[in-house]
């Protein structure tokens, strides 16, 4: 006859069991729908070069580049059953500092992301706890929690009446961060483009990429991508001394 601890154990090895063979299932299952009509565009519509600290943290002063750009894209395909959220990035790709024969190979650089999350299921633990367990009266310790709550909800809102999850119209949007390279100079650049990219992380699952990283697995879409600009020259701050 089993022990106790025996017992325990197979329940908890049949448990893990079906645990991983549904997420299996669950992973497997998004190839049977595989995200189409992904489209997004991306243009350039300010750039800037200056010379100065780019970050608080930088030690000394070097060139850097400003850009602000247009971003239309659509994203809801990308989002199913499986989806957990969604990783958006703007890359700015330009010529290295060396000479294309020793590196043949464009400097990247993200200057742009977001995190777009997937609208929460009426299923999920929250709402079926909110539905059959409202709470009446909310306690010192469940103030910040409830407002936590209030905030989800009121931009859950916003997303279903303003447009769908993953819709993104942007315009003027300046970069989160700045250009610069190793060489410290980087004004008078030619070739730079901007290039819309994604990744799609899942609930389980591998990561999904958008076309034109490399990686794989890739969904299908249209990785927008701007027309070629060149970075300005330097913009040189000119002080006005007052003539006594």
């Amino acid at each position: 006859m089993h022990s106790a601890v025996n017992r325990v154990q197979g329940v908890f090895g049949f448990f893990t069991t079906v645990a991983f063979v549904v997420a299996g299932f669950a992973a497997l299952s998004v190839l049977l729908y595989p995200a189409t009509d992904v489209s997004s565009s991306v243009d350039l519509t300010k750039v800037q070069v200056v010379k100065g600290r780019p970050h608080y943290y930088s030690s000394k002063r070097e060139e850097y580049a400003r850009i602000e750009f247009d971003l239309d894209a659509d994203f809801s395909p990308l989002f199913n059953w499986n989806t957990k959220q969604l990783f958006v990035y703007v890359l700015a790709s330009y010529p290295a500092a060396s000479p294309a024969s020793e590196n043949p190979r464009n400097s990247e650089a993200i200057i742009w992301d977001t995190i777009i999350e997937a609208p929460e299921s009426s299923y999920s633990i929250a709402n079926l706890k909110e539905r059959f367990f409202p709470s009446s009266k909310p306690t010192k310790g469940s103030k910040k929690s409830s407002s936590a709550n209030k905030k989800k909800q009121q931009q859950q809102k916003q997303q279903s009446t303003n447009s769908q999850p993953g819709v993104l119209h942007l315009k003027n949007q300046k970069s989160k961060y700045q250009i610069t390279d190793i060489s410290g100079k980087i004004a008078e650049r030619e070739n730079v483009t901007l290039a819309v990219g994604w990744n799609v992380q899942p609930w389980v699952g591998a990561l999904w990429w958008s076309d034109g990283t490399g990686t794989w697995p890739r969904t299908e879409g249209k990785a927008g991508r701007s027309k070629s600009f060149d970075f300005p020259a330097l913009k040189v701050k000119t002080e006005q001394t007052a003539s006594t």
